[in-house]
């Protein structure tokens, strides 16, 4: 074969190799554009949880999640923000939740595991050199081992965006944040940029995000008991990983596996095209504007208890409060106020011909005695503004013990939540732009 046939033949290949390359380039960037979806790792119940205790009954682990349901509670306290409005370090109160998100910071990636929080914005990590550190298992970032980390000024619009920032006393100017808890907690470092990854649920997929903004943080004192490196915020607010992410576009939704499900699937995260929710059975309500912006408020018209429905306030029947109730991902029970609570009660009591019995894990309130996977319970439907959602049996009701079934519900003086488990086989989505949150039955446990 002369040398031009040869060179000719190479010319060729090297074509075909590149043509190959740009086709699988393109086809990562196709499914990131089309959206995406992440697992999510359950604390208490999911054996990729560095929490997990497999000597742990599913009743003990229950009877934890319980405990930081009314912990996460007292930090939705709005009272306690709004009186800290003139603070330039204001607090922005989140708390620890349940689930958690495996990501990648840096040039090399660095593995890190956040909690997944609705009642935060930003997405921060632990950072070295570390001045005050929470014990976490993964290695802790180093900013100066990042090819790609880059700080930013204080003059940066990136910077002036955010309420939680301030200025570095230095030379430098470089934009700090702060981030303090009611309860005593906080996370204070660096506001910077660097390239986020994120591995998606289809093998051997990855999202990146150069130039993604986070907190590094060098000085932090948080409750964590799970291995956590921080918190990956997904609130309402302009640093939120739905508003940065670019294929997001402001769109995310989940879809969370029952804890009585023994099929051993993880939850679902999904952002972009695959967090729409749409098709035959879908309900949308309208989010509500309130202060502070990274909170889902909603507004609650009351609920259905068989053919009894009981307003959400019965002590003035016309009132139409907006934003009463704020969804949450991180909370167990949905907390309601004392006189919904009660009359939602009542009228179950009415409905179920059971025994009633003490919960076996001293937590909540209205329990039967039942060995029975189902019980005959009336129908329970939530009523949010122009949006009615039927709720299941796994959702009203938890089993915490072989002989127990106990209401997940509980009065709360505080903010009104809805919690995780009446959110459990629901595609819930949330359209940032639309400003919507919809919710479609599924079946979350199925692969």
């Amino acid at each position: 074969m002369s040398f031009k046939s040869i060179f000719i033949t190479y010319v060729a290949s090297l074509i075909i190799i590149i043509i190959s390359l740009i086709s699988i380039s393109k086809c990562d960037a196709s499914s990131s554009e089309s959206g995406f979806t992440v697992d999510l790792i359950h604390r208490e119940y999911s054996p990729q949880s560095p929490s997990y205790d497999p000597s742990l009954s599913p009743y003990q682990r229950f009877a934890n999640a319980v405990e930081r349901s009314f912990d996460r509670a007292r930090r939705f306290d709005t009272k306690r923000i709004k009186s800290k409005q003139t603070d330039p370090r204001p607090e922005i109160v989140n708390a620890r939740g349940e689930y958690l998100i495996q990501y990648s910071i840096g040039t090399p990636p660095v593995s890190s595991l956040g909690i997944f929080d609705t009642g935060s914005d930003l997405l921060w990590t632990q950072c070295k050199p570390c001045l005050k550190c929470f014990t976490q298992k993964l290695p802790i970032f180093t900013p100066n081992a990042s090819s790609t980390y880059r700080r930013i000024s204080c003059n940066n619009p990136k910077c002036t965006s955010l309420k939680e920032t301030f200025c570095s006393k230095s030379g430098k100017k470089n934009c700090l944040y702060g981030e303090n808890y009611a309860d005593g907690s906080s996370t204070n470092g660096e506001l910077a940029l660097d390239t986020l990854t994120l591995a998606s649920s289809t093998k051997g997929k990855t999202v990146i995000s150069p130039n993604f903004k986070f907190g590094c943080g060098f000085s932090n004192s948080m409750p964590f008991t799970a291995g956590e490196s921080g918190i990956v915020g997904l609130g309402g607010g302009p640093a939120s990983l739905a508003r940065q992410l670019p294929y997001a576009r402001g769109r995310f939704a989940y879809c969370l596996v029952s804890v009585s499900d023994n099929r051993s699937n993880s939850s679902k995260l999904s952002f972009g095209a695959r967090a729409r929710v749409s098709g035959r059975g879908v309900v949308s309500t309208p989010m509500v504007r309130k202060d502070p912006e990274t909170f889902y408020y909603l507004t609650m018209e009351g609920i259905t208890i068989g053919n009894q429905r009981l307003r959400f306030d019965d002590k003035n029947p016309r009132a139409r409060p907006e934003g009463n109730i704020i969804i949450d991902s991180g909370t167990t029970l949905t907390l309601l106020p004392f006189g919904l609570y009660d009359r939602i009660v009542a009228a179950l009591k009415n409905s179920i011909k059971l025994k009633e019995i003490k919960d076996p894990q001293g937590v909540l309130e209205l329990c039967y005695y039942s060995k029975d996977d189902v019980i005959k319970m009336p129908r329970v439907t939530v009523h949010f503004r122009g949006a009615n959602v039927d709720l299941k049996q796994d959702n009203v009701f938890v089993r915490t013990s072989e002989t127990s079934v106990c209401l997940s519900a509980r009065p709360v003086d505080g903010e009104a939540i809805y919690g995780n488990l009446w959110q459990v086989n629901f595609l819930v989505g949330y359209d940032l732009s639309k400003r919507t949150v919809s919710f479609k039955a599924a079946d979350c446990g199925r692969p």
